[in-house]
């Protein structure tokens, strides 16, 4: 067994001066079960916490029992606990896909709250060599990654994920857990071969593909007060699909034959507009990435009410904080009539692409106020807080966030 390469993920990603609690997804799995373990072990020394977080996707007719007995088994070993529950309707086709996206934004929700900024997921070996099965026979299914943030938007945010046992495989991970007399669930998901990653599982795929460290040095690039993003025009594709996200504020990078031809264009030295995946692109000397205003004839930049004290996210790239008054969240597009004449001039200074899609905080009895012109707090004490997420975000999302340390 590789426990020092467990313990030096540990050690490399975590920061031995945080008190926070450590998350850990735990579903009463083998390899979630050595994960939990192992995790308290790290933390202990360190005198930090440990909360287990177990998802009842209720698919199955026992998974109440199940999570009942995986909450207690974390109790068991020293770990507080929680159980979350996937709730409502599921869908007839893609139920792994939707599982998976409910499953990560439960468990993000929970950290968050939780005060944690670190996920442990139990990904292996195994889950990389049956991922390599699945792409062979067509499948767009990606690798697990030792450290990223959280996919679950806006969830997820300020959330990393922690893989630190991609080094071993499920068998060895069993044999440990066997040799200490442990027992775990096995979930019947897991052999229904109506799924694709068990048909890869029951056919034995266990060539371990070589994990391979990201060549790509981060781009050069600027991120402004009202969330504009911008690149070099031969910014590596993964990078402009970062920027995309990012800036449309999205929960889906674009990918395939639209992201290919969008980078084309941009190498080509063409000067152009384009949208993509919600995100309006000129291209002249430069990339500028901003939010397409015209999604809101999509469904996109709905206005959000926010109570007192209340906070929530608009439109992906803003957390707005009411304060002591409730407060209305909604797009410039069409209002900036509304503005003092101070803030129409203020409002020169931000790219014209990127005015129609900015955050208008509205406030019974106060003038409007523009978050990027005003600045975080609002113009009185006490009515609120508006926060942009784009930088952090696309910062985690390139990989200049790498530990826990510095995020």
């Amino acid at each position: 067994m590789r426990l020092d390469e467990i313990r030096a993920a540990l050690d490399r990603r975590l920061d031995p001066l945080s008190a926070a609690p450590l998350a850990v997804g735990f579903s009463g799995g083998g390899d979630s079960l050595f994960l939990l373990k192992a995790t308290l072990d790290w933390a202990r020394a360190q005198g930090r916490p440990v909360l287990a977080l177990t998802v009842d996707h209720q698919l199955q007719p026992d998974s109440a029992r199940w999570t009942a007995e995986a909450v207690a088994k974390a109790h068991a070993l020293g770990a507080q606990a929680r159980a979350l529950a996937w709730t409502g309707d599921k869908p007839s086709a893609g139920l792994p896909a939707a599982a998976r996206l409910a499953r990560h934004a439960l468990l993000a929700k929970a950290a968050r709250d939780a005060g944690a900024k670190v996920l442990l997921l139990g990904h292996t070996a195994s889950d990389l060599a049956e991922g390599a099965a699945m792409r062979a026979e067509g499948s767009s299914v990606s690798d697990p990654r030792e450290w990223a943030p959280s996919p679950a938007w806006p969830e997820g945010r300020g959330i990393f994920l922690l893989r630190p046992l991609l080094s071993l495989s499920r068998a060895a991970i069993r044999g440990a857990l066997a040799d200490q007399g442990e027992t775990w669930l096995d979930d019947p998901a897991n052999v229904d071969l109506r799924y694709a990653r068990a048909r890869a599982r029951a056919a034995g795929a266990d060539e371990i593909p070589e994990i391979e460290a990201s060549t790509l040095a981060p781009p050069t690039f600027a991120v402004d007060a009202a969330g504009a993003i911008r690149l070099p025009r031969n910014a590596a594709a993964a990078y402009l699909a970062a920027a995309l996200l990012c800036a449309a504020g999205t929960a889906r990078p674009p990918r395939g034959e639209r992201l290919s031809r969008l980078v084309e264009r941009l190498r080509s030295g063409e000067a152009f507009t384009a949208t993509l995946a919600g995100a309006r692109i000129e291209a002249g000397a430069e990339a500028l990435i901003c939010r397409d205003a015209g999604e809101s004839a999509r469904g996109g930049l709905a206005p959000l009410d926010l109570a007192l004290g209340e906070t929530g996210v608009w439109d992906g790239r803003w957390e707005v904080a009411a304060g002591e008054a409730p407060l209305a969240v909604t797009a410039l597009k069409g209002r900036a009539a509304s503005l003092s004449a101070g803030q129409r001039a203020r409002l020169l200074m931000v790219p014209a692409a990127a005015r129609p899609s900015l955050p208008l905080l509205l406030r019974h009895g106060a003038a409007p106020a523009l978050a990027p012109l005003d600045g975080p707090d609002l113009a009185v004490e006490g009515e609120g807080r508006a926060r942009l997420l784009v930088l952090d975000r696309f910062k985690a999302a390139i990989g200049l966030y790498d530990q826990e340390s510095v995020t």
